[in-house]
């Protein structure tokens, strides 16, 4: 997670770096074959296992979720990688010469700042890493260490230097799942002089095979698009307009080569509860919904999933559970309402498409689960 201090930051690297490696996005275009990986969730691994096994023969990389960490920095097995339906599933992949990258976890921030910060602990743990990666002969590792310190910076740098260079001796890839970064003219009409960030994108490009960017949980974090898509209590809390996603892509490439960047794809989305405040909209995210999902609701409370303004479906209904506040008046329009916004095949059919424009790497699809959109197997061309 990106994250303050009181130290100030450049988020921008030297300018002869940016040339040489980074030319802009209008610079360069897709050449190469777009690359497809999907994170396969632990907690829905025999449907996601059996929705992905038919579709092995587009997909280049996959990642099951199945990693997590200790707070000394030891790994735990959650998903159970070596039992079935894991075991016939990585056999089938391998046979199709489809890479196996796990991932691994990591959340708690004043862990992964102890560990990696103390040479003992963070040489154990990649050594606990590298026996994982070797005894099971997977194709390499994907590491999503999220909501880390602005100060856990370069030890998280130092521990990338370090994990790549071993996976690399034996042949093996590194992937890197970062957070997006939001333009900060896009987040703030005063921009923070104090502004610092976990994760130093010349790191990422120097030491990371590929470097999947989890562009989606947008919601209203970008204050330009809000004013521009949401105006006059229109609602707009996207989980990944392709607008932003070029943004943040846009952004990453002034240090990442696009040779590298992947684009993470949601398959998901959110219901809200709406309290409509004059003419501004206040969400209260209630829970996640995936499409399958979704639709059945749509159904249920007799609405129609629309194509909003971010590409993706949204529908809006009101639940008997939800009362007006003591400001609201008595008419409806005034009252609390449900919104769920969720992306669809056509909405991740606009994320390939950027992607190709774009000329970045690859898409990374969040998550396949059995509740995605059935369709969306049709869009990896």
């Amino acid at each position: 997670m990106e994250s303050k201090n009181k130290k100030s930051h450049k988020i921008f690297h030297g300018a002869l770096f940016a040339f040489v490696f980074c030319l802009p996005i209008s610079v360069l275009g897709a050449t190469a074959k777009l690359e497809y990986s999907a994170w396969l969730p632990y907690w829905a691994k025999a449907s996601s296992t059996a929705d992905v096994l038919p579709n092995l023969s587009l997909l280049t990389e996959v990642s099951p979720f199945s990693y997590t960490v200790k707070t000394d920095g030891t790994l735990v097995d959650t998903a159970k990688i070596t039992v079935e339906p894991w075991k016939s599933f990585i056999i089938t992949a391998k046979a199709k010469k489809v890479k196996i990258l796990p991932s691994i976890l990591w959340n708690d921030a004043n862990s992964i700042h102890t560990v990696l910060k103390t040479y003992t602990l963070r040489v154990a743990h990649e050594k606990a890493i590298m026996k994982i990666v070797v005894d099971n002969n997977f194709d390499g590792i994907d590491i999503d260490y999220e909501n880390k310190k602005a100060e856990t910076k370069k030890y998280f740098s130092y521990f990338l230097q370090e994990i790549s260079t071993q996976l690399h001796k034996k042949n093996k890839m590194l992937t890197c799942t970062i957070e997006p970064r939001t333009p900060l003219l896009s987040r703030f009409t005063v921009i923070p002089n104090d502004i610092a960030y976990a994760n130093d994108y010349a790191s990422l490009n120097a030491y990371c095979d590929r470097v999947r960017i989890m562009t989606y949980d947008q919601a209203i974090i970008d204050l330009q698009l809000n004013a521009e898509k949401g105006s006059a209590g229109t609602p707009y809390t996207p989980v990944a307009d392709p607008v932003w996603v070029k943004k943040v892509v846009s952004l990453a490439n002034n240090a990442i080569r696009l040779s590298k960047i992947v684009i993470g794809v949601p398959t998901y989305g959110y219901e809200f509860r709406v309290t409509p405040d004059g003419k501004w909209l206040d969400y209260e995210r209630l829970r996640s919904i995936n499409y399958t999902d979704a639709i059945a609701l749509a159904k249920k409370v007799g609405s129609t999933p629309t194509r909003n303004s971010a590409g993706e479906l949204s529908f809006t209904y009101f639940s008997p559970n939800d009362t007006a506040t003591s400001t609201a008046t008595s008419t409806p329009a005034s009252k609390p309402f449900r919104l769920v916004w969720f992306s669809d095949a056509s909405a991740i059919a606009d994320k390939i498409a950027l992607a190709k424009s774009l000329g970045v790497k690859g898409i990374a699809i969040f998550k396949i689960d059995g509740g995605e959109d059935p369709i969306l197997w049709s869009k990896l061309k």
